[in-house]
Formats: structure tokens, sequence, C-alpha cells
């Protein structure tokens, strides 16, 4: 997307200096703590693949070194070296000092970019303890070396050449970051996406700080396509249909799509703008969202594959779903700081009438794919129509039985939601130690028993009823999925409490499942807690103290033996929340003061379905290779 022309020193324009990066670090990249840390190498990442969205580069190494330094280097034209008009120092060192200095503000180095709006060099630079540039120009190598964001010496050259380039190495500073060492798969995940985002693009990934380098060859001819395909393998689904790719484009953006239906339940819609990850959409995901439904009511229609006043709903046409949305703007809106949600208002437009004239293109054309994915969509519907009527029944249920409330719900007496806590109990024996030990003001006890249902191999309309899920359901007061409402949550803090053993983290494991499917604000607004039991209880003459693991347990000892050499130290190892009393439960689990808790965020909501996905789902083989890849990670399998 851009004429074959020279990359110079004019092409960068400077908007302001660089003194506030390192007062207020959090502003530029999020965080001091390891989202920030790796937010650095994106951001050299992304200069990089600016250049191969221009048109000039085709291969980026990145490299994670010994002592977490990162070196990214690539084969574009090289950062200009020559003297800026208006700085009077070289282009290069103004790019690696100077805030808001870059070829991305319509000097015409390039038509999209990704970056952090174009701060990305000044602020790694101004954010590590040394940052060194080497540039080839194809004649010549020059080379700087700054610290903290400050040069001793001005840009030299230090050899002659005939390639081009740009390498970048740097090390985190260890005076801003809380946090420094990179995590191989975070970096790989991230970087995966921009070679799927970036057809042909080669990115070369390798960690060399183990004694066994591992290193992975990213590069994607398919682009988006080959996204969707590598979403499904290694999630294990079956599809049913070709993969659908429909593109378009204008003098100044384009944008495309890559679609598949899958024997899921679940829809993943993952968006991008100049290579950003949209987390939270925008008006593109609006856009595709919007026509998606809208195409697959008129083909079904004019088909017959829907009856007169029949219609589907958004949810029917994404059940079982997997798509990818990119567009490429020369002038992106993002809103927010985090750019995680696109603002710009041509892009619903353009996506509705990308889908709208292409995708029905493609189903004239593909008759068999487009009665797949309606019968697909009719199935979907119908499960959603059994979940109404289970849902209706549940209420009328509710309503002859005169009991609003579950029976089983010991609630508390504070009416104000933000002051009351729902603790989720596994089992009547801690259920009863927990109605006995708790707050019983603002602390609410609901105790489950038996096997819960594996929401991630059953739809909506079989949640309805369940007499498992349903107590838990009511006792809050949302509903769920489409009906959903979390102004009508009653409790601030719903904590789940089970055994610290295999059993306990499966009960976990089944909850989080159903909150995550069918009540996700829930999650991302920060409601969800998991208690922390603790494993042993120490005892000293009429001195006792709680252990939360193997390491806590062996400090206490050692306290208590510095303490009381020859006393006889007992050691009682907690199979179960039953097996304490009222008070010790209190003590140690549920009083604000003592306790520990776990809140559970969606830091990564795609990683996190992901996960769901293959440990909960019924396919075999992508849990096993989840399970031999990350075995090795494992600790205290028992709690």
């Amino acid at each position: 997307m851009g004429d074959v022309r020279r990359y110079s020193e004019q092409d960068i324009q400077v908007l302001e200096g660089l003194e506030a990066v390192r007062k207020r670090p959090g502003m530029y990249i999020g965080s001091t703590g390891s989202r920030g840390l790796h937010h650095l190498v994106y951001e050299i990442v992304d200069n990089s693949i600016d250049e191969a969205l221009a048109g000039y580069c085709e291969r980026i190494d990145v490299e994670i070194l010994p002592g977490n330094v990162i070196s990214v280097s690539d084969d574009g034209r090289g950062i200009p070296i020559g003297i800026h008009p208006k700085e009077g120092i070289s282009a290069l060192t103004v790019v690696f000092t100077v805030l808001h200095a870059g070829g991305k503000f319509g000097g015409g180095g390039y038509k999209v970019s990704g970056g952090l709006h174009g701060v990305g060099a000044s602020v790694v630079n101004a954010l590590s303890e040394w940052l060194e540039v080497t540039v080839d120009d194809g004649q010549k190598t020059y080379f700087q070396r700054f610290e903290r964001g400050k040069y001793h010496e001005p840009l030299k050259e230090i050899g002659t050449t005939d390639k081009t380039g740009t390498k970048v190495v740097f090390k985190a500073d260890s005076e801003i970051f809380s946090e420094l060492e990179y995590d191989y798969e975070i970096v790989l995940k991230r970087l995966r996406e921009q070679a799927f985002l970036n057809a042909g693009v080669r990115i070369v990934v390798s960690d060399r700080r183990g004694d066994e380098e591992i290193s992975e060859d990213l590069h994607y001819e398919g682009g988006i396509k080959s996204f969707v395909e590598y979403i499904h393998k290694k999630r294990g689904f079956e599809t049913l249909h070709e993969i659908v790719y429909l593109k378009t484009q204008t003098e100044t953006s384009q944008a495309e799509v890559a679609l598949q239906y899958n024997d899921s339940y679940n829809d993943l819609i993952l968006s991008f703008a100049n290579n950003i990850h949209t987390t939270e959409g925008g008006t593109h995901e609006t856009g595709f969202k919007n026509a998606l439904v809208k195409t697959l009511n008129e083909y079904g229609r004019r088909c017959n594959f829907l009856k007169d006043g029949e219609k589907l709903i958004g949810d029917d046409s994404r059940e079982g779903l997997t798509a990818v949305i990119s567009v490429k703007l020369m002038e992106t809106e993002f809103e927010g700081q985090t750019k995680t949600k696109l603002g710009n208002v041509e892009c619903k437009p353009m996506l509705e009438n990308l889908i709208s004239e292409k995708l029905t293109d493609f189903l004239d054309e593909n008759p068999a794919v487009a009665a797949s994915i309606m019968e697909k969509c009719l199935v979907a519907k119908k499960a959603r129509e059994e979940a109404r009527k289970a849902r209706e029944l549940t209420r009328r249920k509710s309503s002859m039985d005169g009991a609003s409330l579950p029976g089983k719900l010991a609630d508390c007496s504070e009416r104000d939601p933000s002051l009351t806590e729902l603790y989720i109990v596994e089992g009547d024996s801690a259920g009863g130690s927990a109605k006995s030990g708790r707050e019983r003001k603002y602390q609410a006890i609901l105790p489950l028993w038996g096997k819960m249902l594996n929401v991630e191999k059953s739809r909506l309309d079989k949640v309805y009823g369940n007499e498992k899920l349903m107590p838990v359901v009511t006792a809050l007061g949302t509903s769920i999925g489409e009906d959903f409402n979390i102004s009508k949550l009653r409790y601030n803090k719903v904590v789940i409490m089970a055994d610290a053993d295999v059993d306990g983290s499966h009960i976990r494991t089944l909850l989080l499942t159903f909150f995550f499917r069918f009540m996700k604000p829930l999650i991302s607004e920060g409601h969800i807690y998991l208690a922390q039991p603790p494993l042993y209880r120490l005892t000293c003459g009429k001195k006792h103290l709680y252990a939360y693991s193997d390491s806590e347990r062996d400090q206490c000892l050692k306290d208590m033996r510095a303490q009381k050499p020859d006393a006889k130290i007992g050691i009682q190892r907690y199979k179960g929340l039953g097996e304490m009393d009222p008070d010790q439960l209190w003590e140690t689990t549920m009083n604000p003061e003592n306790r520990v808790m776990i809140r559970v965020d969606m830091e990564d909501a795609e990683a996190a379905d992901e996960t769901f996905t293959i440990l909960m789902g019924d396919k075999v083989a992508p849990r096993r290779e989840f399970i031999e890849k990350n075995a090795q990670y494992v600790q205290n399998l028992d709690i």
C-alpha cells in the first residue's frame, strides 16, 4: 500500500519532547509490570512491521538474549541517518530521543502503521537501561548507543555494507520495571498474530537464555485464512466447510475477513486495526456482526431455509463461528489510551458492504457451504427457543413454589450489594461450617454438592433447570446469556470456596467455565474470587499457625523451632474444608483481616477462551497436547 520511494530524514516530523516518559511510564506502556515489559518488544517490532506493510521488509528476527536483553532486526530500508532539517541532528537520533517523532505523522514515510501513536522507539529508549541501534543503508553501517534515553556520542559510521536494515538491542531498566523476565510464550503468541496479519512476512522468534535455544519460524502466505485454520487445528474443532475469505480496498483503507464455522457452541471473533488487536471491538466488528445476521436472514428467506416470519438473531448467526477481521487505515481513531476499541466511523459501512455484497455472492456460488452454514444457524435458533421455554418454565416453577431464592442459600441481612459477599461452597459439610462461622450481616453461603454440568459441552438450554447451576443463577440475581443484567447482581464478591485437592480444582474450573461462557461480565468487572484455604495447621502448645503452601509450612516450622527448640510441634494437613470447625474456617478463609483470596480477571480473554475449549471440551487430542506441553510447569498437583 505505498509507492516505492526513498525513506529519508524529510519524512521524520517532530511533535514534542521526551521528559515525561520516565516520570509516568504507565501513561505510555500501560504498566510497569510484565505487561508493560513485553510491550517494549512489540513497539520495536511494530516499526519493522510498518516497513513490511510499506513493502520494504521481508524478514524480522526477534531474540531474547541472556540477561533478558532483546534484539530486533529487520531487512527494511533502515531508519534514516541524515541530518534532520529542524533538529540539526541525525534523524535516527531524533526517532529515539524525541517523543512523537517518526515517519507516521504525515511526512509520507508510511501510509498505514501500527505502534503506539508513533511514540514507540523513543519510549522504549527512555525506559531502557541501555539501547543500541545499528543501521545499514546499503552502503555504510551506522551505530549509536543510548543510556536511559540519553546519548554521549552522536551517530557514527562503523563500516561498509551492501545490505539494508535496522537492528535494535535493548535492556529494560530495573529502575522502572518491577518484572524483568520475558515470557517466551507471550512474545511468541503476539508475534505469531503479527505474522498471520501480514501475509508473507517472516518473523523468526528465538529464546537464547537457556541451555537449549528455542526458535520458531513464523511465515504464513495464507495470512488471516491461515490464522483461522491455526485456531481450529489448535482447539481440535471439526470444521463445517472451507474458509471464506473476503476483501475490499479503497484509496485510504482496506478490510479483510476470514471466517469458518465449526462444531462448537461458542464463537470467537478476533478483530484488528493496523495490526493492533482491538479486544473491545469497535466499528469494524459492529459492522461485521450486523451485516452477517442480515445477510444470512436474507439468504435464508430467499432460499427457503427460513419460513415466513422466522428470523435469526445475532447469537444464532455466530454459534460455532471463528472469524478474523483485519482493517488497515491511513488514520486510526481508537477509544481510550490502550487502543482496544476502534472508533473510525467509516469502518462500519465498509464492513457492512463487504459482508452483504461479497458473502452473498459466495453463498450463491457455493450452495453446499451455504446449506451447512444455514443448518448450523437453524440448530442454534432452535436451541435458543428451547432455552427460552426452559427459562419460562423455571420462572413459572419458582413463582408457583413461592420461593424466589434457592432453599440451601443462607442469605445475609445486609441489602446493599456493594457490601455483600456470596461464598459458593463445595459440599454440605463445609457449607455447614461456613454458615456457622460466617459474618451473617454481609456474608451469604450457598453449598453445592454432586457433579456439576460442564457447560463447554452443553448449550444454554441444558443450563436451565440444572439443579447444580440454577441455584447459583438464582442467588446471584443477574440471569444468564442474553438476559444477563449485572445491575441486578446481589453480591459484590462471589467467592468460590472448594477443597484444596483435584476434585476442588475441578469444581472451581467448572464454575469458572460457566461464568466465562454465560456471565462473562462477572469476571471482566472483577466480581469473581477464589478462596485460598490453608493446607496446614501447625500447633506448638497453645500457639497455632496456618500455612497456605509447603514452603510456608517449612518457614512456620523453622520459626517455631527457633522460639522453642525442645517443644513438640503438631502438623495437621487439611484434606478438605469440612475438616475445619466454624471458628477455624472463619479465621483462615473468611475473615477479611486474615483471609487470602485470588481475584479472577480476564487480562487475556482470548487465551482463557482457548484454555477452556481445550481443557473442558470433548476433543481429546488437543487436551493431551496441552497437558504434555505444560506438565513441566505443574506444582502441587494435589492442591
